[in-house]
């Protein structure tokens, strides 16, 4: 039976993966990897061997969905696997997804790890009703997404890159209410795990000594 499994790979730790997500990559017919080379030291570490690599990435989702779609519908089962966190999530997958709804493939996902999900939870802030904003935009729209954030009064996560976290704190810094606290989340489930809170200008002064390493994800105070 034609089915597309979307399973979700470690943030960081190559331990954190279910009994069902190795399951699914061992017996798919392939996996669409967003990169090969990463998804091949997964299967490694995990025992899984001679498993058929197919890229599917950014770069070229649009030019081989027409080909895996028709490949699925021939009853094949394909596993999606991004280099990390869950499919779709600030990753590829959307496109396929809605492909294989649109052909009646059967899709399913497993769960797993997603960053901002420990980020929003160790931030120590309201978790009930929070917002999710994938990447801050790097150059078209950026003005605007600071200027929804100081307006969102729910908790708010975002990820960030170290190349970009600097200007992004400094544009917090001028966007919200001085009192505002926000959690800056690095490297999670990594050797170098750490989560700073305090206010956007305690973070810049931090990480202007501190040079940012790693992996960013940055949550939000909701508005009380």
């Amino acid at each position: 039976m034609a089915q597309l499994i979307l399973v979700p790979t470690p943030i960081g730790n190559l331990e954190d993966i279910t009994l069902r997500a190795l399951k699914a990559l061992r017996d798919a017919d392939a996996v669409l990897a967003e990169d090969t080379r990463t998804t091949g030291i997964l299967l490694k570490h995990h025992g899984i061997e001679a498993k058929k690599l197919i890229a599917y990435h950014l770069k070229n989702e649009h030019k081989i969905l027409e080909r895996i779609v028709s490949e699925l519908k021939s009853g094949l089962t394909y596993a999606l696997a991004t280099d990390s966190g869950t499919p779709s999530i600030s990753d590829p997958g959307f496109l396929l997804v809605r492909e294989c709804v649109r052909n009646d493939i059967e899709v399913s996902c497993l769960p797993g790890p997603t960053a901002f999900v420990p980020a929003l939870v160790m931030s120590g802030f309201p978790c009930d009703r929070f917002v999710y904003l994938g990447f801050a935009p790097h150059k078209k729209g950026r003005q605007t997404f600071f200027k929804e954030l100081a307006a969102e009064n729910r908790t708010i996560v975002f990820y960030e890159s170290p190349h970009r976290l600097l200007k992004t704190l400094t544009q917090l810094a001028e966007s919200l209410p001085e009192a505002r606290r926000i959690a800056v989340c690095r490297e999670l489930s990594k050797k170098f795990e750490e989560v700073l809170r305090g206010t956007s200008k305690e973070m810049l002064a931090h990480f202007e000594v501190q040079a940012p390493r790693g992996e960013f994800v940055i949550a939000i105070e909701a508005e009380s």
